[in-house]
């Protein structure tokens, strides 16, 4: 079959936060980019993924002038606490350095979307057997099938893997020539979506385990309970849901339909390096955080600043400094956000579940949480790297 050729300057594969804020970034300075996605436009922005847009990402979409994609369903994020064995202990956070929105991803994405359709960008769903040959040439190539089925062929200069831990992109990468840091966490979650209003919200420590009651809306909440790794949703019935969380907050909640209810595993992953040859690694294909850790969006988005500045530095200048160190500038940022999460979601989990590792990880974990409503310095520390501007 005849294959249709052309030319862009970076292929994004991906049209998830990652890949869209990147294009966004790039039509914005006058680079051209083509987004190639798998999935129908219906399916990217009804699938539903909970999500943090911390102070750092509010700020950067204000810098690059894409404050507009917070517009809509954001709920600022000063809602909620913790509560310790249904004690309220409301960490205070403070308010003038802190722009954190609540932000379920497709909301996120769909307002990215929106924007880049807009403003004249080229997003392609329905991207079936895309496939990146002579990545490390100096002009690699995407194949892809279009949604009649016909055989494109791209050339390019860059490639954007930003379509996640099971994409395209990090597969195509020999496994020789990546090193991969896995951890694995010894619970998992209950990640539940309802129809009711958020009430009590925030997350709780008691010892039968950690919940968490998030919004999602005006009536809607995300909410989590920790569970064993063997557990399925089948074992968790809506009337064991409900109990379980009234009892591990202390207090009435609300309670309504459940729309969704799906085991989700908690482990952090970083691959280094995050390019080969043309090819580079954006969010979720470069890095795992626990859902705990609320720095999934966070880390998409630092890592499509850092190589959107890079690509324009090379188109512009014709300076490859920035893309030469893309996974030297990464890494250290990933790796400090890894530690908040392995501690955050340790602390967290072990604090109330003597299950796991026993009452004396609970008594540390106890004290560790102790620690930041009494100390200044270590509330100081944890509202930074909250916000994201640690």
């Amino acid at each position: 079959m005849t294959e249709t050729r052309e030319n862009t300057t970076v292929v994004i594969v991906g049209a998830g936060v990652a890949g869209l804020t990147l294009g966004n970034f790039l039509l914005r300075n006058g680079i051209d980019c083509i987004v190639l996605e798998k999935h129908p436009r219906a399916y990217v922005e009804q699938r539903q993924r909970a999500g943090t847009i911390d102070t750092f990402g509010v700020r950067l979409f204000r810098e690059w002038g894409l404050e507009e994609v917070l517009a809509g369903d954001p709920i600022p994020h000063s809602e909620g606490g913790f509560y310790i064995d249904g004690e309220a202990m409301p960490i205070d956070v403070d308010d003038d350095d802190n722009e954190s929105l609540y932000c379920p991803q497709q909301v996120l994405v769909r307002n990215l979307t929106d924007v880049f359709l807009r403003d004249g960008g080229n997003l392609r769903y329905e991207a079936t057997d895309v496939s990146l040959d002579d990545i490390t040439g100096d002009r690699p190539l995407v194949r892809y099938r279009d949604t009649d089925g016909a055989a494109k062929v791209i050339d390019c200069d860059f490639i954007a893997g930003c379509d996640g831990f099971h994409g395209v992109s990090r597969r195509s990468i020999p496994a020789s020539a990546l090193t991969e840091y896995p951890h694995e966490y010894g619970y998992n979650w209950l990640s539940v979506l309802a129809a009711v209003p958020t009430n009590p919200s925030g997350m709780s420590i008691h010892s039968l385990g950690l919940a968490g009651m998030i919004p999602r809306g005006p009536h809607a909440s995300r909410i989590y309970l920790q569970c064993s790794v063997d557990d399925t949703p089948e074992q968790w019935p809506d009337e064991r849901i409900w109990s379980e969380l009234e009892a591990r907050f202390g207090t009435p909640v609300s309670t309504g339909e459940i729309i969704d209810k799906r085991i989700v595993p908690l482990r952090s992953v970083v691959f280094d390096p995050m390019s080969h040859g043309k090819l580079y690694l954006l969010g979720d294909a470069a890095h795992i955080v626990p859902a705990m850790s609320a720095k999934g969006i966070h880390l998409a988005l630092h890592d499509s600043e850092v190589f959107a500045r890079a690509v324009i530095r090379q188109v512009k200048e014709r300076d490859s400094t920035l893309l030469d160190s893309y996974s030297e500038t990464c890494l250290p940022h990933i790796w400090n956000y890894q530690a908040f999460a392995t501690w955050i979601t340790d602390t967290m989990h072990n604090a109330g579940h003597t299950g796991y590792e026993g009452e004396f990880r609970k008594q540390v974990a106890r004290a560790e949480l102790q620690r930041q409503f009494t100390s200044d310095a270590a509330n100081k520390l944890f509202s930074e790297l909250t916000a994201g501007t640690n």
